[in-house]
């Protein structure tokens, strides 16, 4: 069916102005494609040329890439006006404001470049968590942090909340504190071992929700709070519930007597619930409630509901009173039972609450220690800061003085906690002197319909609520307030928006999507652009083939699921486009691989299937937007290499390295090597096989290699050298293609995170790695020429000529986790089991499933409207009927009016195609196309010359330098502690060489007393020993003998080098004397006996001695060179005889 080309192209630049005009506050309900960044750019720029400082403008985004697009633009815009021509700049200006600008305005334009430039800090366009966090860091004592804190990235924030979780399970199970170990004691009674683990695992997640509520109300508060939300008194027990429902008022005892025995008469079933009935009235209160089970079951069936029939006709047409009773009571008993289910809730969700604080306060316990935040520490310490009485009023002027407008984008993404910040930043903007002569504004750009970040917490109806608070604000300061609602789509063709508006006209589509009244419809600006939505037939499950019981697996089997037919039905269609060179009309060019991107709601393994199958036809594909790096092949193979460094003996992970790329056995050579060899273990068998064949010889050496370095070398520096130069990355790259390139340097990068921060161990590696869950986040926006497959979540603010929306026919699953209660207060229900949930409770989880519908259903908005020419919708069938609220049927439903009907069929491997009638909705290309340069024909990359592909040469290294100072080999024996002339051995040695060094350049009166009050420093030195000290060192300056030594012109401590028959030579010289024909070197030994004769001095010394001359020969070439020791262990001055040190001349 074709839609009409409207007559005239519908100009959205009246909306946009009126949206970006800097002297009102505006709020934007943008609707996807819209140009919602260009409005927040254009009111920027507005901003600026109204004269606004660059660093009055606050600009919070919600993602990073969001912050950096939009500055991207904004540069590029005002540093294109610094070197526009005037007529391209008055073009340019006249388009922006609507008005022809004045020379003024022009030339302010062509400075504002440089004075964004000169701001302290240029623009601040940033995220809600950086603004916070840059807030932190300007008040640290107002907020209460550690000025030098840190930002723990997500995985190093679960791996302390895991911490913190194992530690309070520890206490609870030691017993140390009797309400936790009950608390404990409570939860696992409830939950299987899995479950209490899936449990554990969203208290985690949901830990800053539940610190939140504990900060606000405390434990007992919380507690209280769930209570409440079940119409239960503080403390309900369940004997408390079963002595108030036995008690004698409770029932009309007398009625049901009256019809026990009316029972009494009629059918065996009917005698047998009356004889119950009567029993359990003759009891006394106590026994009632014991055996109020028993008694329910007359009333009630196994799942709580109330009998169909609790009397026969005969019964009720003797008694006829007894209907009543009976039905009375049965109400009476199912409330009663209900009301136990909700104690049974109250008492789960007491201990769950009990046993996650404790988790909550052992994790911000382990936070302060470590002086690190979490992301959701950033918001909401920040959001404390600006409500904190006595400190938010001197925050809010140091920031108030700095800000005049603030601009939100991706508003509906928000949480309440954020929405607080943004409130509290603009709470002075229109009270008081605050309002600046009205300059001052607040801009808000989003859409509820786009919502999709509940786990974050984004509330779409937080968006309307602080619209309509910022209008009253504004309103109440006689300022000017804007609502705009942007329509006209940049993005798609007419088929794709009529396609949307048509799904989301039906009242099942729109709820939750468009609130009340409001319809969701889009204006093409490209009208008269070639656009198709197709809706294929679903994929129907194969008749299950049962294979024989004894048959032998030899034959090769096409995988034949739904997903893996419909993954290689779509590989097969963008195949037969390239192939057959189809073009895109409204761009004039063939298809390409970057044309298309493949949305899915959830990572299953249909996502696996699609990127295989897209390679195996040749296919460029980027890969998934997240992977999980542990399922990476490539980072599988360098774990089993790792396991096998650690215990060489495991065969299994030695088996798989050696089959693996790295090695490259196949599995004729593994098994030729493992076969029949008894019980020697696979290692064993290599080392002693490894002269047999090439390959066993290779492969022994590259382990063995590995194996003499991986208990000394660091796991980045291991991996990284394995890698790069012994060439792993390229054998693994040919063996698992180029993509393996991301998850390899992803590992890589994990190590040298770990190292830095850890014990750099390759065991503690490999457990770490294993032990949290590695998801990479991939950036497919820039994924050019290749096929991007991604979640929609991940495509939010994406788009492409050609979506395929793949699993249609899949819904959410409903919550039996833990469910957190907003109204009428925030509160936390867990019955443990669905089986224990009371009416309250099975209400409140219906609900959460509702708005997880809700939200499902603005997914498919989001989904949809990523297309630009071409949409797709594709779905398979399981076992199981597809839900009538899935994303199929509503577009099947959407497209029945205006759509036509075709033939589908499509061809994939062997018969896995299939055939149906599918929908078509298409729009003919009827307006100019808007050309793009053809894309060249992808060359072969040319092959690497030889050279590229060999490791380089080693670089040649210098000797490493003769140092006399730290001489090789071993000195001789120091003196003994016990000695007698020892006192005190080495310690006292130092001293005396310190004294040496330091006392000869005082004055000789002054040397006693400089000497002593150097020694009085050291506690262990009483003052008989540093007397002595002292008189040992000022005799043997004040001998004439050692005169020449330290008279003035000596120096101490001297360092040389020099270069000597191509050796280097560098040391530190204790004593030079230098004269006018000689040079007098001498080297202090303190703690060594002295020799006798200069023949008795051992050669190391000798030879250090020798090498300090022969450096000073090239210093003094034209002096003689005397060499001395002094032994401080005397002390005595030994020459050394030039004849004795030439034997040791370097």
């Amino acid at each position: 069916m074709s839609v009409a080309v409207q007559p005239a192209r519908p100009d959205p630049d009246l909306a946009q102005r009126a949206a970006a005009s800097p002297e009102a506050s505006v709020w934007v309900a943008a609707s996807a494609g819209t140009g919602k960044t260009k409005v927040l750019t254009d009111r920027v720029l507005r901003l600026l040329l109204a004269g606004t400082a660059p660093d009055r403008i606050l600009c919070l985004t919600f993602t990073k890439a969001a912050a950096a697009e939009m500055a991207n633009r904004l540069n590029g815009r005002l540093g294109g006006w610094a070197t526009a021509s005037q007529q391209a700049l008055l073009a340019d200006l006249t388009a922006l404001t609507g008005t022809t600008p004045a020379q003024a305005t022009l030339d302010l334009a062509r400075r504002l470049f440089a004075r964004v430039l000169d701001a302290p800090g240029g623009l601040t366009i940033e995220t809600v968590h950086a603004f916070s966090q840059s807030l932190l860091r300007r008040f640290p004592l107002e907020s209460g942090v550690a000025p030098h804190f840190d930002v723990l990235d997500d995985r190093s924030a679960a791996e302390l909340a895991q911490e913190a979780r194992d530690r309070v399970l520890m206490a609870a199970r030691h017993g140390g504190d009797e309400a936790l170990s009950a608390a404990l004691a409570t939860v696992t009674a409830r939950v299987g071992e899995t479950t209490f683990g899936d449990v554990m695992a969203v208290m985690l997640r949901e830990r800053g929700r539940l610190a939140r509520m504990i900060e606000e109300v405390g434990i007992d508060g919380a507690i209280a709070a769930t209570a409440r939300v079940l119409d239960l008194p503080a403390e309900p027990t369940l004997g408390g519930v079963m002595a108030e429902a036995c008690a004698d008022g409770a029932f009309d005892a007398a009625a049901l007597r009256s019809a026990a025995q009316a029972l009494a008469g009629g059918s065996d079933t009917d005698a047998n619930r009356g004889a119950a009935i009567a029993a359990w009235l003759a009891a006394s209160s106590e026994e009632r409630g014991r055996s109020f089970t028993a008694y329910a079951t007359a009333f009630l069936t196994a799942d709580g509901s109330i009998r169909k029939r609790l009397a026969t006709k005969k019964v009720l047409d003797a008694a006829p009173d007894a209907e009543t009773a009976l039905s009375t009571e049965a109400e009476r008993v199912r409330g009663v039972a209900d009301r136990c289910k909700a104690v049974a809730v109250f008492e789960a969700t007491a201990a769950l609450i009990r046993l996650g604080a404790a988790i909550v306060a052992q994790y911000q316990r382990l936070k302060e220690v470590r002086a690190v935040l979490d992301y959701d520490d950033q918001i909401l310490l920040a959001r404390d800061l600006l409500a904190r009485p006595g400190v938010s009023a001197w925050v809010l002027f140091k920031l108030d003085g700095g800000l005049d407008h603030i601009l939100i984008d991706e508003a509906q993404d928000n949480s309440p906690e954020q929405w607080e910040i943004v409130a509290r930043l603009a709470e002075e903007f229109f009270a008081g002197e605050g309002a600046r002569d009205g300059g001052r504004t607040v801009f808000a750009v989003g859409d509820s319909k786009q919502s999709i970040f509940s786990f974050q917490r984004a509330d779409p109806a937080a968006f309307s609520r602080m619209r309509d608070h910022f209008a009253a604000r504004v309103a109440e300061a006689e300022r000017v307030w804007r609502r705009i609602d942007l329509e006209v789509s940049f993005r798609s063709t007419e088929a794709v928006l009529k396609a949307v508006d048509a799904v989301f006209a039906l009242p099942e589509a729109r709820d939750g999507v468009a609130g009340g009244d409001e319809t969701v419809r889009h204006a093409a600006f490209r009208t008269g652009a070639a656009g198709l939505v197709e809706l294929w037939p679903p994929v129907e499950p194969a008749p299950e083939e049962e294979m024989p019981a004894w048959a032998p697996p030899v034959a090769a089997r096409l995988e034949d699921t739904p997903e893996v037919r419909l993954a290689d039905a779509i590989a097969a269609t963008v195949r037969g486009w390239i192939d057959r060179g189809e073009r895109l009309p409204s761009r004039d060019r063939p298809i390409r691989a970057g044309d298309v991107l493949v949305l899915v709601r959830r990572r299953t393994p249909f996502v696996e299937a699609l990127v295989r199958a897209l390679k195996q036809r040749g296919i460029a594909v980027a890969g998934v937007d997240r992977m999980v790096l542990n399922d990476q092949l490539a980072v599988m193979d360098l774990i089993a290499l790792g396991r096998f460094l650690l215990l060489p003996e495991d065969e299994l992970n030695l088996a798989a390295v050696l089959k693996g790329p790295l090695v490259g056995f196949d599995e004729d050579r593994l098994f030729a090597l493992a076969w029949d060899r008894g019980p020697e273990n696979l290692w064993a068998t290599l080392r002693r096989r490894r002269d047999e064949h090439p390959a066993f010889k290779e492969a022994h050496a590259f382990l063995s290699d590995l194996l003499a370095r991986a208990d000394f070398v660091p796991p980045y520096e291991l991996f990284a050298g394995l890698l790069e130069a012994e060439g792993g990355r390229r054998r693994m790259l040919a063996r698992l293609g180029t993509e393996a390139g991301d998850p390899i340097d992803e590992f890589l990068n994990l190590a040298l995170d770990f190292q830095r921060v850890r014990a750099p161990s390759l065991q503690g590696f490999l457990h770490w790695l294993e032990s949290g869950s590695s998801e990479v986040k991939r950036d497919l926006e820039q994924a050019g020429t290749a096929v991007r497959v991604m979640t929609v979540h991940g495509a939010k603010g994406l788009q492409a000529p050609i979506v395929f929306l793949a699993d249609t026919m899949q819904t959410p699953q409903p919550r039996t986790t833990p469910l957190w209660v907003d109204a009428p207060e925030s509160a936390l229900l867990w019955p443990g089991r669905k089986a224990n949930s009371d009416e309250t409770t099975l209400a409140i989880r219906d609900a959460a499933t509702a708005r997880g519908m809700e939200e499902y259903r603005r997914l498919l908005y989001v989904a949809m409207t990523r297309a630009e020419d071409r949409l797709y919708v594709c779905g398979w069938r399981t076992r199981r009927e597809p839900p009538a609220g899935c994303w199929y049927h509503l577009i099947a439903e959407g497209l029945r009016g205006i759509a036509q009907p075709f033939a589908f069929e499509i061809e994939a491997r062997g018969d896995q195609g299939w055939t149906g009638e599918g929908l078509r909705l298409e729009s003919a290309q009827e307006a100019p196309p808007v050309s793009e340069p053809h894309a060249a024909a992808e060359a072969e990359p040319p092959l690497l010359p030889a050279w590229a592909l060999r490791p380089p040469p080693a670089e040649p290294e210098p000797p490493r330098p003769l140092s006399p100072s730290r001489p090789d080999g071993e000195e001789p024996p120091a003196v003994s502690p016990l000695a007698a002339t020892a006192a005190g051995g080495g310690h006292r040695g130092r001293l005396i060489h310190r004294l040496l060094q330091a006392l000869p350049d005082k004055a000789s009166e002054t040397r006693r007393a400089a000497a002593l009050q150097y020694l009085g420093r050291f506690g262990d030195l009483d003052a008989e020993e540093a007397a002595a000290i002292a008189d040992q060192v000022l005799g043997l300056l004040d001998d004439a003998a050692f005169a020449p030594l330290f008279a003035p012109g000596s120096r101490a401590e001297v360092p040389i080098a020099a270069l000597v028959n191509g050796r280097a030579i560098a040391g530190q010289i204790d004593r030079l004397v230098v004269t006018s024909d000689a040079v007098m070197i001498v080297d202090y030994k303190t703690g060594r006996q002295p020799p006798e004769r200069e023949e008795q001095v051992p050669p190391l010394y000798l030879r250090q001695m020798a090498a300090y001359r022969a450096a000073l020969r090239r210093i003094y070439p034209d002096r003689e060179i005397r060499c001395a020791l002094l032994w401080t262990e005397g002390p005595r001055l030994m020459p050394l005889a030039a004849n004795s040190l030439d034997r040791y001349a370097p």
